[in-house]
């Protein structure tokens, strides 16, 4: 797996799991939810099972779309899970960040050397939120959301509303996220994509939906496609 470094002129950045390290947070609260019921438990084993459970709970949308993309039902599932995320997304919640050990330093090497982008399915509130917070508003040109286009990610609505506003092409963008949506988006949009692993992406399913290039953390793309 190779990228066409050339072309690249502009990125977009999922954020869950991606620039925010929302999946430990997570994890760190099942841990602390599980340690009563397991008082015999190591902590390591403890962590893993909390993970585990994570992954569980986490992955299912990723499942049900690839089931659904191979019996060519993606599109439907698609379209239930884009109203969902609009309708989930509204609710007004406070939420309590983690950056991405290297995120900032990543950015800080990226700007101005290409325009870069949010493409996320957060709600727009929490998404305002995160990049408040680490003081992050600087470095994108443009931020879509759940509620950007009337689509989300897995189609590519939302991609094409960044290239367009960024004055670029599509297939000038790449696209980096840690789950298949975030690559099937890409490909739809005709982005070259990135699968991190810094999420919950696993790499038989980034293989499986094209992925263009796989690297264990965001930060990495730095070494990739900088000189």
């Amino acid at each position: 797996m190779a990228l066409n470094l050339e072309s690249i002129r502009a990125i977009c950045f999922d954020v869950d799991g991606t620039l925010s390290d929302t999946d430990d947070q997570l994890i760190a609260k099942l841990e602390k939810w599980l340690s009563p019921l397991c008082l015999l438990c190591p902590a390591e084993k403890l962590h893993n099972l909390a993970r585990r459970l994570v992954i569980v709970l986490e992955n299912p949308v990723n499942v049900i779309y690839q089931l659904a993309d191979k019996v060519g039902l993606d599109n439907y599932f698609a379209h239930i899970y884009s109203k969902f995320s609009r309708r989930a997304k509204r609710r007004s919640v406070r939420h309590t960040f983690l950056l991405i050990s290297g995120v900032r330093e990543m950015l800080v090497k990226l700007i101005g050397k290409y325009k870069i982008a949010i493409v996320s399915a957060r709600g727009e509130k929490s998404t305002r939120e995160f990049l408040k917070d680490f003081n992050l508003e600087e470095f994108f040109n443009v931020v879509v959301t759940a509620r950007t286009c009337y689509y989300t990610k897995p189609f590519p609505d939302p991609i094409l509303y960044a290239a367009g506003i960024m004055g670029v092409e599509p297939s000038e963008c790449l696209m980096v996220g840690d789950t298949v949506l975030d690559i099937k988006a890409g490909k739809r949009a005709g982005t070259q994509t990135v699968g991190v692993l810094c999420g919950f992406g696993v790499e038989r399913e980034f293989l499986r939906a094209g992925a263009d290039l796989i690297l264990n953390s965001t930060p990495e793309i730095v070494k990739v496609i900088l000189p």
